[in-house]
């Protein structure tokens, strides 16, 4: 992974005495847990996933909205809701991500809601397409105070890059790359860091070295090559990377595959991290994409009532009690990526 001063010394700039603290009860509660084998929870969480929308304009074949596949209603995530949210958490949280599912920058008041959180002290994170990096959003995104920018760019050919980004242009995500770095030149900003992201699937790994090429030549801040989860995979899939070094998954002898990771009993991300739904629920994970596992509604209930509220604790016990006996951790692959 590459070093940014920049980037590092901004991050620190966002800790404080109350965040540090709450990240203290949170890494004690969970080592407090594992030596118990039961949940126990303090502090509140420093990472937050806030879903703008669920709104995509690509189809990608391993994504919900790409598939148009949720069984939940999709939206736009509204300014005022989020501000209340945020009011209750800002004092604790490092982190927050404006990303889930869709493509953040639908949402019209995306960037209003950033300069909100960039406002708190918060370190903001988003990740595009990037398909809407206009010369007007591009300054936007600047003048928001957005810390860190993830462009996904999943080939070096349209061909190549549209058999995993259907729908999309090569052509148009280079020009938007472009555009927000020469943005950030000229108005002399150090945010956002960009991040050049490569999905790694069979139909471009042949480019890696292609891309680290260009990512040089378009001069992002950050390049990273990252391992792409699939849904169908325990008989093989077009997906899979040939060099295991860039799968999730590992083929057996005989011939199935299974996910690399070993599934222990226990999860750091139940302890520091959630999601947040574009209409307010809260659920454990990225990997709950369709929101499945409801850990509560912040339209009913505050958010700090969730996160220590019997639903959530009993899910966090399940989990102590066996993660393959919970869907969406039998294809956790967190960790599994991999770091140019």
């Amino acid at each position: 992974m590459q070093f940014s001063l920049h980037d590092t010394i901004n991050f620190l700039s966002k800790l404080s005495l109350p965040r540090l603290y709450n990240l203290a009860q949170l890494l004690i509660s969970y080592q407090v847990t594992k030596l118990r084998g039961k949940p126990v929870q303090w502090g509140l969480p420093m990472t937050l996933s806030f879903e703008p929308t669920t709104a995509c304009n690509l189809r990608c074949p391993e994504c919900p909205s790409g598939l148009r596949s949720f069984t939940r209603p999709t939206g736009n995530l509204k300014a005022d809701f989020f501000k209340k949210t945020i009011d209750q958490l800002s004092s604790k949280l490092i982190y927050l991500i404006f990303y889930f599912q869709g493509e953040p920058y639908i949402n019209p008041d995306f960037l209003k809601m950033v300069a909100y959180a960039k406002a708190k002290r918060l370190y903001t994170i988003t990740s595009t397409n990037g398909h809407f990096l206009t010369k007007k959003n591009c300054v936007e995104t600047v003048n928001s105070g957005l810390d860190r920018l993830i462009i996904s760019l999943d080939g070096t050919t349209q061909e190549t890059y549209e058999s995993y980004r259907k729908g999309g242009s090569l052509d148009r995500v280079l020009s938007g790359i472009k555009e927000m770095v020469e943005t950030k030149k000229e108005m002399k900003s150090h945010t956002p860091h960009i991040l050049l992201q490569f999905l790694v699937v069979r139909p471009n790994e042949h480019q890696i070295p292609e891309v680290l090429k260009l990512a040089d030549a378009l001069g992002v801040d950050e390049v990273r090559l990252k391992t792409a989860q699939v849904y169908d995979y325990k008989n093989g899939n077009d997906l899979i990377p040939i060099d295991e070094k860039y799968s999730r998954y590992t083929q057996k002898e005989d011939g199935t595959y299974r996910v690399k990771n070993t599934l222990l009993n226990h999860c750091w991300k139940l302890w520091h991290a959630c999601v947040v739904t574009w209409d307010g629920l809260v659920v454990p994970c990225c990997f709950d994409k369709d929101a499945q596992h409801k850990m509560g509604d912040l339209k009913h209930f505050d958010f700090e009532q969730i996160w220590k509220g019997d639903i959530y604790n009993g899910f966090r016990k399940k989990l102590l009690g066996g993660r393959n006996q919970i869907d969406i951790c039998t294809n956790c692959t967190e960790g599994c990526k991999v770091w140019t």
